[in-house]
């Protein structure tokens, strides 16, 4: 296990950053590029470890990758049975996209990932694909992995989804491209839209009846050159650390901030956050984000707009550790079952910081104070987004912070260390 120590900023964070290409994105367009017949070109992809595992995986299904440049090539539709166990390493969303990717091919595949993945509940996918024809067995009766995927000769179906997710929608709806009739996923809140988005694009009829349903027919995915903007979840790292360390003015490029995306910078305005958006390109939805040195207020977080930000929570605690006032995060219990139970995560490492932070059934309860966070050792459980916010706190405080369990950022930023100095210089 890894450690990295962070040291108090000593002056503003300034320049322009440029984070990985955006994680759901990239997983999808790797998925789609390999059920296309023919070469689809991807520039930006995210260089992360987990949507690494999606490439070798696309690969060990018969899809040829190649390199030009920084873009990868995807020569796709020759799709056949792997002969090794897919391992997809720590990836949530690979694993779940791909059994519904999987369940399309006439064929059994074998999907298994590391310690955090053989945790990751997967009975909410597996059982609407097995509604559809899919035979899926795994451990705990299918409900986790490594999960054996036996698939072809799907029904279409028509599915309400229990829990708001947007991993569980894009496996139906990509399983629905290979069933034998139309495929409606139902969602009471809505969730990020890029599967049915990317299909469309790809000459997949899609239809949405502006109340939740969306229905995807089945057809053959077309290839498609992919432009893959910055990750949004990334960037909030570094927007939240701008609002906290004194005199800082940040700008970071090209993001993605589109629809259920960009859920933090409201929940930041809220607070009083100054950040702006910058050259938002309307038909990519794609803008520079400008993050400032702020006074923050406290506020709450909850209802629909909790699956649009679900994954930025981790820094938005950091913030409200700083703002006056008390901030509740409620209807959040799916960050139990991240890559590590994100709220005890949260609450055990912010509190050996000094913040004031109190765990909920379904959330997070933080007391914002006026004093700055102290240093110390926290231990990140092995989560990317907990250490990268970890991170974030040391920046703010007045003393080094030591994280445990470093090596986890390397899933979704390795560089993050890189742009963490970039800013700081002078």
């Amino acid at each position: 296990m890894s450690s990295f120590t962070v040291l108090p900023a000593e002056g503003g964070l300034r320049g322009r950053l440029r984070v990985p290409g955006d994680k759901s994105i990239s997983h999808r367009a790797l998925l789609l590029s390999a059920l296309a017949a023919g070469p689809s070109r991807i520039s930006g992809l995210s260089d992360g470890a987990d949507v690494v595992a999606t490439r070798r995986a696309v690969e060990s299904f018969g899809a040829q990758v190649t390199e030009d440049a920084s873009d990868l090539i995807v020569e796709g539709g020759d799709r056949h049975e792997p002969d090794t166990v897919i391992d997809v390493g720590n990836s949530g969303t690979g694993i779940r996209l791909m059994t519904g990717w999987a369940a399309t091919l006439d064929g059994l595949s074998v999907l298994t990932g590391d310690r955090s993945i053989a945790r990751r509940p997967m009975g909410r996918v597996v059982a609407p694909l097995q509604m559809m024809g899919a035979r899926i067995d795994g451990r705990a009766g299918a409900t986790l992995p490594p999960l054996v995927v036996r698939g072809g000769r799907l029904r279409g179906l028509d599915y309400e989804l229990p829990v708001p997710s947007a991993q569980v929608k894009g496996a139906v709806l990509l399983a629905g491209v290979g069933a034998d009739g139309p495929t409606t996923v139902r969602e009471k809140l809505p969730t990020r839209a890029h599967t049915e988005q990317m299909l469309a694009t790809c000459g997949i009829r899609v239809e949405s009846d502006g109340a939740g349903a969306i229905t995807v027919h089945p057809g053959q995915v077309q290839p498609v050159d992919w432009a893959v903007p910055g990750d949004p979840s990334q960037a909030a790292f570094w927007v939240v650390a701008a609002c906290l360390v004194p005199d800082s003015d940040l700008i970071i490029e090209r993001v993605y901030v589109g629809p259920h995306r960009a859920g933090f910078l409201d929940v930041l305005r809220r607070m009083g956050a100054d950040v702006e958006l910058v050259d938002l390109d309307p038909t990519t939805t794609v803008a520079d984000i400008r993050a400032r040195t702020s006074s923050l207020t406290a506020t709450e977080v909850g209802g629909a707009e909790i699956p649009g930000l679900i994954d930025e929570i981790p820094a938005l605690a950091v913030a409200a550790s700083a703002a006056a006032g008390t901030t509740i995060f409620r209807d959040a219990a799916e960050l139990r079952v991240k890559e590590s139970d994100r709220i005890e995560s949260m609450v055990t490492a912010l509190t050996a910081v000094g913040a004031h932070v109190a765990g909920r059934p379904d959330g997070l309860e933080v007391r914002g104070s006026d004093r700055p966070l102290t240093g110390g050792q926290v231990d990140s459980m092995g989560d990317h987004r907990v250490a990268m916010s970890l991170a974030v706190a040391g920046l703010t405080g007045t003393a080094p912070v030591r994280i445990d369990g470093w090596e986890s950022v390397a899933t979704s930023y390795p560089r993050f260390e890189e742009d963490m100095h970039r800013c700081q210089t002078p």
